[in-house]
């Protein structure tokens, strides 16, 4: 309770009355206990109460804090600014949003009735048990991938531009010049979104005609997995997928339980104990299925995969068999069963199981880059627009003057080079042939092609940690019994300890390894081989699992030969320091092995008389049978077994880490990228996991975010956390829940501070959240990293997925942007192949707009001097050979340049920094490559002018040869590291326009240009062009060299 727990003492008066009130309720045992009301007031007033924004906080007035008010009315203040950013694309959004809405309405969800064997009595419809992981189907698909395409301004105007050739007034050049282009982008978009949506219906179409046996009163059958209904009997093998989420009735097994593994639900590697309803596992036959009359009630489908509630009931015995229904009797769908075969009742499927509600929706990835160059579009067409307006009005506003507006637009269109969507599209296609191409990260798929650049922009790497950072493969390191510790080198020497005292380690393999082997086991005996041969037999009497409240689990036996009852527990030491027998040596072995990066384990054991025993059972049996409050009361009848417990040993385990992990974390921080840690499992391993494999340093310090279930305990631990300087940050999926209920804001803008953050007992769906919570807290750049299913969410939600295809299967791998094989591959695929695609992709996207500008300033200038006319300067197949087969292939090798070279970008990580800057494509360079296109375009314009002397077909045999000549110069100077493919295409493309001069007879005079005096004319225009360019390029290489230039030398 908030009032129960006192806050930070305070100096200002303010904080004095502050203080006062949060403590009014602790005048002591006598005073009287507050209201419910009373209490409710208080939390709502904990938001007018300020979180603690420094160090110093604790003795500066009141302006030293942000109050939650004021930080959520700094928040609406920025929507209407993002409301207006929107433009177009919002606009498309929001009306498609609300028509889905309209046309598809979702279904409420209700707890429901199954009865066993008869889908037709379900009182309501229920979804198909299909997968589908397409975005289009038959009639959405080309509207989808056109609204794609068009929502970008780039491509509508295109459209706009086109479209506007099939009016006379404004035609101004042969249709094929502005449609072909077009119609060739979208053709390539369309046919690579056909393949990318072909493979996933082909993938879905497997997976949902995988065949099961559905148990029918005539015996069984065989059924796709996109047939099985609610209410199906289905028979599930060994190693097989669990098609829906179903009630466990039957097993083969005959203790009547099975294990099956989740790894693809919620990461955890280790098998889970699935028991069977005992009413349905003692029947005679599998066939009595049908001859009973029975039901489960479900309740309604939910998120959460750790909780079901429901009932079974057989109505046709007196009286009617009633059972309650829990997790440990559920099989939920995507799980693997592990042993035996198993039969259960079919009571969700398709979108309402527990995988696909943790499963969100796949979306079109936009890469930053592209998002750049939008912008950049924008700013050329409002330039566009302005120059046509200066000609309109030097022009005087004669005659129809819209119409020659409408007339310079188009003239000036080449602005705003739609080549620059071709370019950047194979450009991206080129980059991904590459990264399979690379034999240092050999495996490496990439499946969305249209993001490459955005592995070099990345500022937050969010990972998984089960097979993702560890190899999933547990190594017994270190055994400490008190008085003498053991470690993988001297592990003979407790051979004999182990045959005097046999059950005090639990580790399996381990224990095989030294001799005592676990013989066989199930519900409720286990026998054990000592290392003499002896077998001993053991009775589980009772049994208490791990639950991430108590951090630890224990086991009563009785040993047949003896008949002597003991209670063994193992746990965590937090838990267990409490519960054992005073020591001196528990909390020092246990922070030596932690240190080492090591999984702690105590183990304690008490011996019983069968008196204490049966006690303790009658009241065990009590609890567990209670209506209210079971939870609470099985915990303490349990916990009255814990006291004055005999300290057996520590144990430590190490969890292989994957190849080079180590190297790898430390090349991304270096590399200026944060890196945060969500995982499934509990927090003492993901802690463990974190200082093992250096994600947290050694010398750094860590808090751990206490357990909070209220706005008040979520107020004083967040001010608790403020004080912490340079800490990594540990908290639990239930904390974090609660925190962002109540202080979103705060608690991100704390955790963005930190070098790293692990969030343990994370479900699918706050994976996800959490990424897209950094991005919008943050807007930098996310990529998510994962192998289980139980990321796929999380991979899709981030600005880049990266799949890691490994012993948790391939859904991560499919759903991915990326696939590897190892996370080590991670280092190269972003310090390399991310920092080459923006570098490229940001030359190649100026390079384009540099040549659309030249143009369009020659343009203007030849309409200003012969008094602002409306006519193209450049006509037919002149223009369009300017874009395609005169300096596409030297401006398209720009993806081949390199500004380092990959062994120096791997050894110097800190160069990526500068990529998350943005600064190879930003306003400023842009301006630059502006200013280079109007000295160059007046300079080709004015200097054919200048020098032609009679025909003013000279001007334009001058003006277009120089311009030529100009580009592949200029191609040659934005290189910084020469490819043999490069120099190829220099020389095809001039080649290519030498040759065609002798066919364009209806552009130039051939007698002309074969004389001396144009080759010297067009040299003098290209020199005067270039020369004062590379001159500055010089200077400013030693004057300003690159960051790297020392480095490359």
């Amino acid at each position: 309770m908030a009032d129960q727990i006192p806050l930070r003492p305070v100096r200002s008066a303010a904080n004095r009355k502050r203080a006062a009130y949060y403590s009014a309720a602790g005048r002591g045992p006598g005073a009287e206990r507050p209201s419910r009301s009373l209490l409710e007031d208080e939390y709502a007033r904990l938001d007018e109460m300020p979180l603690m924004m420094s160090e110093e906080g604790c003795e500066n007035d009141e302006g030293d804090y942000h109050t939650l008010p004021r930080a959520r009315a700094a928040r609406r203040g920025r929507r209407p600014e993002r409301a207006l950013c929107g433009g177009w694309q919002s606009l498309c959004a929001s009306c498609c949003d609300w028509l889905i809405n309209v046309c598809q309405r979702k279904r409420e969800l209700r707890a429901r009735t199954v009865w066993l064997g008869h889908p037709e009595k379900c009182e309501e419809k229920h979804p198909r048990n299909i997968i589908k992981n397409q975005k289009y189907n038959v009639f959405t698909f080309i509207p989808g991938v056109l609204y794609e395409q068009f929502k970008f301004f780039l491509n509508l105007y295109f459209l706009v531009v086109s479209c506007s050739q099939f009016v006379p007034a404004l035609k101004i050049g042969y249709l094929y010049t502005y449609w072909a282009p077009l119609g060739f982008v979208l053709a390539v978009t369309i046919t690579r979104e056909a393949i990318d949506e072909f493979r996933r219906f082909q993938r879905d179409k497997e997976v949902n005609s995988q065949l099961y046996s559905k148990l029918t009163v005539r015996g069984k059958v065989q059924v796709k997995s996109s047939d099985i209904q609610v209410g199906d009997l289905i028979v599930v093998e060994k190693n097989q997928r669990i098609p829906s989420d179903m009630v466990f009735l039957r097993t083969s097994e005959k203790a009547g339980s099975c294990f099956i593994r989740t790894d693809q639900l919620d990461g955890e590697t280790d098998w889970k104990l699935k028991v069977a309803v005992s009413c349905t596992q003692r029947l005679p036959a599998l066939g009595d299925l049908f001859s009973i009359s029975a039901y489960v009630h479900a309740q309604k489908p939910q998120l959460d995969i750790h909780s079901f509630e429901g009932t079974f009931t057989r109505d046709d015995s007196d009286p009617p068999v009633h059972e309650s229904l829990s997790i440990e009797n559920t099989l939920w769908a995507s799980t693997v069963v592990a042993s035996g075969t198993v039969i259960g009742v079919v009571i969700y499927t398709g979108k309402e199981t527990r995988s696909v509600l943790n499963t969100s929706n796949p979306n079109n990835k936009v890469g930053l880059l592209d998002l750049e160059l939008n912008q950049l579009t924008k700013a050329l067409f409002l330039a566009l627009v302005a120059l046509s307006v200066v000609m309109v009005t030097l022009q005087g506003f004669v005659g129809p003057w819209y119409r020659n507006l409408f007339r310079f637009l188009l003239l000036f269109s080449y602005i705003i080079p739609i080549s620059l969507r071709v370019n950047l599209d194979m450009g991206k296609a080129a980059y991904g042939w590459m990264v399979m191409r690379d034999e240092n990260i050999p495996g490496t798929v990439v499946r969305t092609s249209t993001i490459p650049e955005e592995l070099g922009r990345l500022v937050y790497l969010l990972t998984d940690k089960t097979g993702t950072l560890t190899r999933n493969e547990m190594v017994f390191k270190r055994l400490h019994l008190g008085t003498v510790s053991y470690g993988t080198d001297t592990m003979d020497e407790i051979q004999g300890h182990v045959r005097a005292s046999c059950l005090q380690v639990a580790l399996v393999q381990w224990t095989e390894s030294v001799g005592l082997t676990l013989v066989s086991r199930d519900l409720t005996s286990m026998q054990l081989r000592t290392p003499g041969g002896q077998v001993l037999t053991y009775s589980l009497l009772q049994t208490f699992p791990f639950t991430s409240e108590s951090k630890r689990m224990g086991v009563v036996v009785r040993d047949e030969s003896t008949a002597e009852i003991t209670f063994y527990m193992k746990g965590a030491d937090v838990a267990m320091s409490t519960i054992v027998q005073y020591n001196d040596w528990l909390e020092e072995e246990c922070g030596n092995m932690a240190r080492e990066g090591l999984r702690t384990l105590v183990v304690a054991k008490r011996v019983l008389t069968e008196e204490q025993y049966q006690d303790f059972e009658s009241r065990y049996t009590q609890a567990k049978l209670s209506v209210h409050d079971r939870t609470l009361k099985v915990a303490a009848v349990v916990e009255s077994l814990e006291r004055e417990m005999q300290l057996l040993c520590v144990t430590g385990v190490e969890d292989r880490l994957q190849a080079d992990v180590r190297p790898t974390l430390e090349m991304l921080r270096n590399a200026g990228i944060k890196i945060w840690m969500l995982t499934g499992d509990k927090l003492e391993t993901a802690t463990c996991i974190a200082k093992s494999s250096h994600l947290v340093s050694r010398t750094q310090d860590t808090h751990i975010f206490r357990p909070v279930s209220s706005r008040g305990e979520a107020h004083l631990e967040l001010n608790a956390f403020r004080r912490k300087q340079d800490c990594a940050l540990v908290l639990s999926g239930d904390s974090l829940e609660v925190c962002l209920r109540y202080y979103e804001h705060e608690l991100m803008e704390l955790a963005c501070q930190c070098p790293a953050v692990v969030c343990c007992r994370c479900s699918p769906t706050q994976k996800a959240r959490i990424v897209k919570l950094l991005q919008t807290h943050t807007h930098k750049r996310t990529c998510a990293i994962g192998d289980g299913g139980n990321d796929v969410s999380m991979i899709q939600a981030a600005d880049c997925g990266i799949g890691i295809e490994g012993k948790e299967g391939k859904a991560a791998s499919l759903a991915a942007d990326f696939s590897i094989t190892q996370f080590a591959h991670v280092g190269r695929l972003l310090m390399v192949h991310g920092r080459r695609s923006y570098k490229r992709s940001a030359a190649l996207g100026q390079f384009v707009m540099h040549r659309g500008l030249l143009i369009s300033t020659m343009q203007a200038v030849f309409s200003s001097v012969f008094y602002f006319a409306s006519v193209p300067l450049y006509q037919g197949f002149l223009m369009v050979g300017y874009a395609t087969v005169y300096t596409m292939f030297p401006v398209f090798s720009l993806v081949l340049d390199q500004d380092v070279k990959p062994e120096v970008a791997m050894l110097y990580p800190e160069l990526y920094k500068d990529l998350t800057k943005g600064r190879s494509l930003s306003f400023k360079t842009f301006l630059v490559w502006v200013l280079i296109s109007v000295y160059q375009g007046g300079i080709l314009m004015y200097g054919a002018l200048v020098l032609f002397e009679s025909e003013f077909v000279h001007v334009v045999a001058i003006s277009f040869t120089a311009l030529i000549l100009t580009e592949l110069l200029m191609v040659a100077l934005t290189i910084r590291t020469w490819h043999w493919l490069m120099v190829l295409a220099e020389f095809l493309s001039l080649g290519c326009y030498v040759a065609s001069l002798a066919f364009l007879n209806e552009y130039f005079d051939v007698a002309f240009i074969t004389t001396v005096t144009f080759v010297w004319k067009v040299s003098a225009v290209t020199v005067l062009s270039c020369l004062p360019l590379y001159v500055v390029k010089y200077l400013k290489r030693k004057l300003s060299p690159p960051s790297y230039s020392k480095l490359m030398s």
